[in-house]
C-alpha cells in the first residue's frame, strides 16, 4: 500500500474509533434515558456529562457546583441530543457491524474494510458536529465563572495525563 493509502487509512481508522467510543458513550446515555428513572445510572459514563467530550466520572462537573436547575438543563439537552441523533447513532452501529463482519473469519479483505471506512467516515464527521453543538449548548448553561473553573479542570487534566503518555513512551 503507498504512503499517501496509509495516511488516509489511519486517518479513517482513527476516526472510526472516536466515533465508536462518542458513539457507545452517547447510547449509555439512551439506555439511561430509557431507564424511566428507576435507579442509578449504570456504566462508565455517569453524572451530567455523558457525551460531553470525553469527560468521565463526572470530575471535571462536579468541581462545578450545578446548581439543580443547571442538572435539569443538562438532562434536558442530552435527552434532547440522544433522541435527535438516534437514527444517526443506529447507522453508525449498522456501518460498524459491516465492518467487524467484512473483517472476521480469519481472512481480511483489504479493499471491502477501506469500502466499509469509506462509508462510515461521513457518518462519524456528521456525528462530530453533531457532539460539537452538544458541547456548545452544554457550555451554555455555564456561567462565566463555571466555564473558568472548567477550562482550568481541563488544563490540569491535560498536564497530569501528557506526564502519564510521556512516562509511558519511555
Amino acid at each position: 500500500m503507498n504512503k499517501l493509502g496509509r495516511y488516509k487509512t489511519f486517518a479513517i481508522a482513527t476516526l472510526s474509533a472516536i466515533a465508536l467510543a462518542t458513539s457507545i458513550a452517547v447510547a449509555q446515555t439512551v439506555t439511561t434515558n430509557q431507564d424511566n428513572g428507576q435507579g442509578p445510572r449504570k456504566g462508565w459514563h455517569r453524572g451530567d456529562h455523558a457525551g460531553f467530550g470525553g469527560m468521565r466520572g463526572g470530575e471535571f462537573f462536579k468541581q462545578l457546583n450545578l446548581t439543580d436547575d443547571q442538572k435539569a438543563r443538562m438532562k434536558q439537552i442530552r435527552e434532547s441530543f440522544a433522541t435527535a441523533n438516534k437514527p444517526l447513532f443506529d447507522q453508525l452501529r449498522a456501518k460498524r457491524q459491516e465492518l467487524r463482519q467484512a473483517t472476521e473469519g480469519g481472512t481480511f479483505n483489504e479493499a471491502l474494510a477501506t469500502q466499509k471506512l469509506t462509508e462510515i467516515a461521513p457518518l462519524e464527521a456528521k456525528m462530530m458536529g453533531e457532539q460539537a453543538k452538544l458541547h456548545q449548548e452544554m457550555l451554555s448553561v455555564l456561567t462565566p465563572e463555571q466555564k473558568a473553573q472548567l477550562d482550568q479542570a481541563k488544563a490540569q487534566f491535560k498536564t497530569r495525563h501528557s506526564g502519564m503518555r510521556q512516562r509511558n513512551n519511555q
